[in-house]
């Protein structure tokens, strides 16, 4: 997570855009210490090293984010540390599960950094009861614009989506990804709105080799699977705004970082 092939530290995008002025966030539906969130704010030799990933947000001045995995903050097997008592210390309001996301953006509007803990580990699928992606995603892209002299730099993660693939489940990815559709709608009206903000969609690679069957209908899909892991396939990128047309053609999935500094306009 966030090194190179001798563990040796490599700075972020998210990083880089704190260090220039920009302010930042990430929400997900994983916990916030899994591996994309991570891979933003984080530098660790192995991606499942939770505890010590969450150590890496005391080391940032990343303005919001979003997420599960508060047990991995407050009652941590490898030592005594309350990070989230740190990161209070930091200026963070801190928010979790017993309070409605609904509710806790409410207590946000003079506040200069946030943190909300979904759940204590893993959230709920989103057919399960799981509701704060869409709101946290659209309060955190406010709340972030409004404070921002120099820009933004947002990751929003559907997790789950990767989920439904490994478990081998359309009914769980069709139902992640409707909410992230939903989302996608809210986010691409507001950057219309905005003018000034490049929206990129991917992902980091398919999952389940997942197919839809002859005989589909719009209304009722006959899938199949090929795996339980990751496959091979193409996996697209999407982008709206200005800089868009640098995201176009075929190349490798690392060239995206390249191409977002490209975008902020960034000397190499």
């Amino acid at each position: 997570i966030g090194v190179d092939k001798d563990t040796m530290p490599l700075k972020t995008i998210l990083e880089e855009a704190e260090e220039k002025g920009l302010l930042t966030g990430l929400v997900a539906t994983s916990t916030i210490v899994h591996a994309t969130p991570a891979s933003f704010i984080a530098h660790n030799k192995y991606r499942r090293n939770y505890e010590e990933i969450a150590e890496d947000f005391l080391k940032t001045d990343i303005e919001y984010f979003v997420g599960g995995g508060k047990k991995y903050f407050d009652r941590r097997e490898k030592d005594d540390r309350n990070l989230l008592d740190e990161l209070r210390e930091k200026g963070y309001f801190i928010g979790d599960y017993l309070l409605d996301f609904t509710d806790f953006k409410k207590k946000i509007s003079d506040k200069e950094r946030v943190a909300y803990l979904s759940s204590d580990k893993d959230p709920l699928p989103v057919s399960q009861g799981r509701d704060y992606l869409i709101d946290a995603a659209i309060t955190g892209i406010d709340f972030l614009d409004t404070r921002a002299d120099e820009g933004f730099f947002m990751m929003i993660e559907s997790s789950q989506i990767d989920w439904g693939g490994h478990a081998n489940n359309e009914e769980y990815i069709i139902s992640e990804f409707i909410e992230f559709s939903e989302l996608l709608d809210k986010v691409l009206d507001w950057a219309a709105r905005d003018g000034e903000t490049l929206v990129i969609v991917t992902a980091d690679h398919e999952t389940g080799g997942f197919t839809i069957q002859p005989g589909s209908t719009f209304n009722e899909l006959k899938t199949a699977f090929t795996s339980k892991k990751h496959s091979g396939d193409f996996i697209p990128v999407f982008a709206y705004g200005p800089s868009s047309l640098l995201f176009s053609g075929i190349y490798e999935n690392f060239q995206i970082y390249h191409k977002m500094r490209a975008a902020f306009q960034w000397e190499k």
